[in-house]
């Protein structure tokens, strides 16, 4: 018997399917050994000496795993193949006590047939350069993480974190947020001239001021209605005759095949994903779903990678998969190769593309959910336009003169010829059909347009613009935009607006300016990318990893012990005094900021130990302050009366928005969730009902998550649920201080 370990069940199941009866393959699920939870574990005095152990929840597949290899003739090591996949492996190696001459590695970029009987027979040892690269990372993570957060909880508020990543990330979001809030809007002016050509009524022609005396001017250049006045005056009476026509042809190429970043961008903007539901899904299309009763099968190549590349049987495949079903004109003569510009990106690995490009994706429609469907969808489309013919236009350009002024007017317009690779791919491509002028041509006016604007703020960020922002100054790996927005999310540094766009919260402000100016190699842009490519060329075995992580930690614990002295929590969170008085022993109350924002707290504590949530403080999910939002609320819910004592309910407003409580308190503690309260959202469906959402409330025993169509179901959970199903038993995953784990409480399964 040989023994293949791979991370997940899933991913096995899809494996065991291509192998023989010699083969028996097993399951890891994710890593076996890791840094100690409660402990730093990394003997700094000792050369940076990681110490690993097995936790917990791993022990009794470890156990097994062992007794299996003992047996196995040869152990087959069949995990990711980034660097945290190569990690994997090593600890499995480690822990399982393997021979490492007994002991093989094997890489694969999709989980086909062919691709694992290739890597079974072409297996190689572990990579312990990726292994080191890893191995870095996590310990300067560990190092940022372990020693700053008891710093924050010292210095700010208790449950505060920091890391080498999220804390960059926060900068930027906090950065973008104070560039909204200083905006001044400038206001400018537009004109436009609608025109007929003579016996032509049908077809107008909307054309934009584009010259005065011969000069392009600027969006901004008519700031306010005077000067727009004054050109509407010149223009009274006059003639319009055609200045100039240009008709050239114009193509528009396909995109690039997805990497992981312009995967996550993609989704965000065209689907609404967010970054850790995109790679959630692309995770089960990789690892295989069960397709028409055949079985597991891995439905798309490795979704963690900077590769643009595709390998030469995916580019024969797909030529012929378009020669046969879309038509000659569809297909190119040779195939279209793509550069890989990102550093670092190993041109061994693909692309994002699908395992098999005759796998049409409405042809396996009915085995997929719904989002499972768009997202493999997208993925076939745009790897399959890539390879196909560009998108020809007609394009018109027509400059059109006010005769006997100083200004020009000019319009464009498109016509598709050929649709090339947008026959599958949905880009918009608007077009205009203009009317055939010739120069000299006299124009029939119809009217002017005079129009008043004003420029905008920036916008907050979207995932895919924060994943691309994130890639631009090289902060960051495919593997950690999606958990590091996650991440700062989770923490409470950021929300999400009606947009489900990204803003800070009080807490993230705090944090970010004294990090920014205590501690600013933590969240310097340039700082961050170049460890980043300090970890590139570990990789690639030009430097070793202990001297990294020496030359960054010396200086970064050196400032930390210095600001534990320098710093005073009054000086970055000073309390302020308020107009309010404890309704429980009557003194003053304060006015402090916590890890969820401002709150009134007793100044008789500890004593007293009364807090209150802020008056003024209620917040929208647009991050401002909407007291008239919570008044409206009490005028509707006035006459709620509490099903348990009789007293009168009133709004308070909570972490997660406003929410009913008894007025009762404290003999009666009854709170009840209203609808107008969706900050809890989890964007998870009700498995009960199918038609509620996971909702996140807060109840006697703190927060817990149910379904918000309470009380026709009454599903409920103790921890956040993640989305994904128990591979086991096919119920929800919740996430809680322990980890991941399977909310059926039969279930064993642990993440």
């Amino acid at each position: 018997m040989n023994l293949v370990i791979v991370e997940s069940p899933t991913k096995a199941k899809t494996i065991t399917k291509f192998l023989g009866k010699e083969y028996k393959i097993e399951s890891s699920f994710g890593h076996i050994r890791d840094l100690p939870k409660t402990t730093l574990g990394v003997d700094v005095e000792n050369n940076f000496t990681p110490k690993y152990l097995v936790p917990a929840k791993a022990k009794k597949n470890v156990a097994k795993l062992k007794e299996l290899a003992k047996k196995a003739k040869k152990v087959i090591l069949a995990t990711d193949e980034d660097r945290e996949g190569e990690a994997i492996a090593w600890h499995l190696s480690e822990t399982l006590g393997l021979d490492h001459k007994k002991a093989d590695r094997i890489v694969f970029h999709e989980i086909t047939k062919s691709a694992i009987t290739e890597a079974i027979d072409k297996p190689r040892k572990i990579d312990m350069k990726l292994v080191d690269a890893q191995q870095a990372r996590r310990i300067v993570d560990r190092l940022v993480g372990y020693e700053m957060s008891p710093f924050l909880w010292k210095k700010v508020a208790k449950g505060l974190s920091a890391g080498r990543v999220q804390s960059v990330a926060v900068r930027l979001i906090v950065e973008r947020e104070r560039e909204i809030k200083a905006f001044k809007p400038e206001e400018y002016w537009s004109i436009d001239v609608n025109l007929n050509k003579e016996g032509e009524k049908e077809k107008t022609i909307k054309a934009h001021l584009h010259k005065i005396d011969d000069q392009i001017i600027d969006r901004l250049e008519m700031k306010d209605r005077a000067a727009a006045d004054k050109i509407t005056d010149d223009l009274h009476n006059a003639k319009y005759i055609v200045a100039d026509v240009e008709k050239k042809e114009a193509k528009k190429s396909p995109p690039k095949p997805f990497t992981t970043s312009t995967l996550q961008q993609t989704a965000n903007r065209m689907l609404g994903f967010s970054a850790k539901q995109t790679m959630m899904l692309a995770q089960q299309l990789y690892e295989g779903i069960d397709i028409n009763g055949e079985g597991s099968i891995g439905l798309i190549t490795y979704m963690r990678t900077d590769s643009l590349n595709l390998s030469d049987k995916f580019l024969h495949e797909a030529h012929d998969y378009l020669q046969a079903n879309i038509g000659d004109k569809y297909c190119l003569a040779k195939p279209r190769r793509f550069k890989t510009k990102s550093k670092g990106a190993q041109e061994a690995h693909e692309a994002i593309r699908p395992a098999d490009p005759s796998l049409q994706p409405d042809t396996i429609a009915e085995s997929l959910n719904k989002n499972q469907y768009r997202l493999y969808k997208l993925i076939w489309q745009r790897a399959l336009a890539s390879q196909m013919p560009e998108a020809i236009f007609d394009a018109t350009a027509i400059d059109i003169d006010a005769a006997n002024t100083a200004y020009q007017f000019r319009t464009t317009g498109q016509i598709m010829k050929f649709d090339g690779y947008l026959k599958i791919y949905p880009e918009t491509s608007q077009e205009i059909e203009l009317p055939d002028v010739k120069k000299k041509e006299k124009l029939e006016f119809i009217s002017l347009d005079k129009e008043q604007h004003f420029t905008k703020p920036p916008a907050r960020y979207s995932d895919a613009g924060l994943v691309k922002v994130l890639e631009r100054y090289g902060i960051g790996r495919p593997s950690t935009y999606a958990p590091t927005i996650a991440t700062i999310e989770n923490r409470n540094y950021v929300q999400r607006d009606d947009n489900k766009k990204l803003f800070p919260t009080d807490i993230a402000f705090v944090v970010n300016d004294l990090l920014v100016e205590h501690f600013p190699a933590i969240v310097d842009y340039e700082f961050t990318a170049k460890m980043e490519n300090d970890l590139d060329e570990i990789a690639e075995g030009n430097i070793g990893w202990q001297p990294v992580i020496k030359d960054f930690y010396t200086p970064f614990h050196k400032n930390l012990i210095t600001k534990y002295q320098e710093i005073d929590k009054n000086d970055i969170m000073p309390e302020e005094q308020s107009q309010e008085r404890c309704d429980k022993c009557g003194a003053p109350m304060l006015i402090k900021t916590g890890r969820y924002g401002k709150f009134l707290a007793c100044s008789a504590f500890p004593d007293c130990k009364n807090i209150k949530s802020m008056p003024g403080q209620d917040r929208d999910r647009n991050g401002q302050a909407d007291s008239e939002q919570v008044n409206d609320l009490k005028e509707k819910y006035k006459d709620e009366i509490c099903d348990k004592c009789g007293s009168p309910m009133t709004i308070k407003v909570g972490r997660f928005g406003p929410f009913l409580a008894c007025t009762g308190y404290p003999k009666c503690k009854n709170l009840k969730n209203i609808k107008e309260n969706s900050n809890g959202s989890t964007g998870v469906k009700c498995p009960v009902c199918g038609e509620g959402e996971i909702v996140a409330k807060r109840g006697r025993r703190g927060i817990f998550y149910a379904c918000n169509r309470y009380p026709e179901c009454k599903t409920a959970f103790w921890g956040k649920p993640t989305g994904e199903k128990c591979p086991e038993c096919d119920s929800l995953l919740i996430a809680d201080k322990n980890g991941v784990k399977c909310s059926n409480k039969e279930c064993d399964y642990k993440k």
